[in-house]
């Protein structure tokens, strides 16, 4: 498992209301984009960036609950990818036992935002789906990397992956412009 941050939400090209969160792995220079929708996109940003809203959002709800049964979070992991779906795990601990939920990715990492715990990836999942970007100058490299997996997607008929990476290279492209 690696460690992973949020790096940016951007705009989804394809389709009105979806998105892309990048995660960044640091040591290897790898992001993973995983596309998401509008409502997850907000309540990523709303807990990077610490923003309070005036009633408590489902993610700030769990938050309360967990505290009044005494659990924290102690780490999100990310633990693979099947047909272009991410699946998480929360851990948490009661002070005594550990225990383990099965999470969408976007609440898993919006609640590890808001604890301020780490989201850790396995490394088979950053391999599958990550592109390697070493800064921005690099991004020509990004799309011979994208186009790769493009055809390797296409070849194991993983249609729904092989869209995703379709988006984020016309991304890319239109960012060349």
């Amino acid at each position: 498992m690696k460690q992973v941050f949020p790096l940016t939400i951007q705009s989804g090209m394809s389709q009105s209301g979806s998105y892309i969160l990048m995660l960044g792995e640091p040591e290897s220079g790898m992001q993973v984009p995983i596309f998401i929708g509008a409502h997850e996109a907000q309540g990523i940003l709303l807990a990077k960036e610490t923003i309070q809203t005036r009633r408590p959002m489902t993610h700030e709800l769990m938050m309360n609950i967990m505290s009044e049964y005494g659990l924290t979070l102690q780490q999100v992991t990310i633990d693979r990818v099947e047909e272009g779906i991410f699946y998480a795990t929360l851990h948490m601990s009661d002070g005594f036992n550990e225990k383990h939920f099965d999470s969408r990715t976007t609440d898993a990492i919006t609640l590890a935002l808001l604890n301020e715990c780490p989201i850790m990836m396995a490394e088979s999942v950053i391999e599958e789906t990550g592109v390697k970007v070493e800064s921005e100058e690099q991004e020509t490299e990004s799309l011979e990397v994208l186009e790769k997996k493009l055809a390797e997607c296409e070849e194991r008929e993983e249609y729904e992956r092989a869209a995703e990476i379709q988006r984020e290279i016309e991304r890319l492209k239109k960012n060349e412009l």
